[in-house]
């Protein structure tokens, strides 16, 4: 058994522990396998957050956005469900299934949704789908629960995924959502040591939104200017947690402005100006133009994170690599980790094993997966 610190242990200052993976076949995987990988990692966090976010776990749903609904009390439950009664069409919904677990002493209320915009059916397809236009919606209506209505707030959003999370350890977390019971094509997960922001149920890791999740080691300094930009794209940041400016970002940049994923991490972790003025022309020219577009995008601080969507899972560091991160692949699965014991605990199997570069993302789809070097080569 491990011995379990107490919360606030302030000499135990571990700073978050993640890891994740994706199998390129869309093989589905229990949750058995990232749990492992995480519970290893017990002494980076302090009890006070642990999540996991699983992709392919709703194959009878999938053309139905899974709204992952926690409220402090009754009223904010009921006056969540009236409003999205009156907004969506709600195809099925259910308590999120839980087991009674020892370390979890105080829990929200929890419910999912499966759901889409009003005005269309099963065999009918919505007008607007092809330029995003339920995307958008969907995010309105989160948006307002999350901004609106008090003591409510939705913590997962995408198709064919869901997000677990509260404040306990990752094991703990697994045991109580019984994540065991899943599987998934694409894993992540995460343990939390806040340092500067409060560890509550809706601030635990991951952050998502649509089929965007991301968990995050590190701190993002850059939060407020990150957070008034994106207020000026309808964006509300209300979870206290530098973390969820990411998700939002994700989906602003690569979404909204239909920037290729490679793009929109040279956006997120640009070089420093002294580093772009030594570049040749066209890769400074390149950079240049980033950086003064998507300057209050730009992420400040120290960070190692994994984002996912329904196409693939990118690791990535700051552009000092304040933090670390490993990746290793096996076969057609490729998994990462803050640590290299993680991953061997996920599978001991695994044959090949690197550390990436500051500011260089490993970006890792369903089609094939790259050690991804954006500046110079590879």
């Amino acid at each position: 058994m491990v011995n379990r610190q107490k919360y606030n242990d302030p000499k135990d200052i571990s700073n978050c522990g993640l890891c994740g993976f994706i199998n390129k076949d869309k093989k589905l995987v229990s949750g058995e396998i990232i749990i492992k990988g995480i519970a290893i990692q017990h002494d980076r966090g302090n009890g006070l957050g642990g999540g996991f976010a699983a992709y392919g776990i709703y194959p009878e749903f999938k053309d139905y956005y899974a709204l992952h609904l926690m409220c402090d009390n009754d009223l904010a439950m009921k006056n969540a469900e009236e409003f999205l009664n009156a907004n969506l069409m709600i195809k099925h919904s259910e308590p999120i299934p839980t087991r009674k677990t020892k370390a979890i002493i105080s829990a929200p209320k929890l419910k999912r949704f499966f759901v889409k915009p009003r005005g269309n059916s099963d065999d009918y397809d919505r007008v607007g789908v092809e330029n995003g236009a339920d995307d958008d919606y969907i995010v309105k209506i989160i948006m307002h629960i999350n901004e609106k209505i008090v003591g409510a707030y939705i913590f997962s959003s995408g198709k064919n995924m869901g997000a677990f999370k509260g404040v306990g350890f990752p094991e703990d977390i697994a045991e109580f959502f019984r994540l065991d019971e899943y599987k998934g094509y694409i894993w992540t997960a995460h343990n939390r040591f806040p340092t500067n922001t409060p560890g509550w149920w809706g601030g635990a890791h991951p952050f998502t939104l649509l089929d965007w999740s991301i968990v995050h080691n590190g701190e993002i300094s850059s939060y407020g200017i990150n957070k008034r930009y994106l207020e000026m794209f309808g964006y509300k940041c209300t979870l206290l947690t530098d973390t969820e400016v990411v998700a939002y970002l994700l989906d602003l940049l690569i979404r909204k402005h239909k920037l290729p994923v490679k793009i929109a991490c040279m956006a997120l972790a640009s070089p420093f100006w002294k580093n772009i003025d030594r570049m040749d022309d066209e890769e400074r020219n390149a950079y240049t133009a980033l950086r003064m577009v998507y300057g209050s995008a730009l992420l400040n601080g120290p960070f190692a994170i994994l984002f996912a969507n329904n196409e693939g899972l990118v690791g990535m560091n700051d552009r000092v690599k304040l933090r670390p991160l490993v990746v290793g692949t096996y076969d057609n699965t490729v998994y990462m980790a803050s640590e290299i014991s993680s991953l061997i605990e996920m599978n001991p199997k695994i044959d090949n094993i690197w550390a990436p570069k500051a500011g260089e993302p490993v970006i890792v789809n369903f089609n094939k997966s790259e050690k991804t070097v954006i500046r110079g080569k590879k």
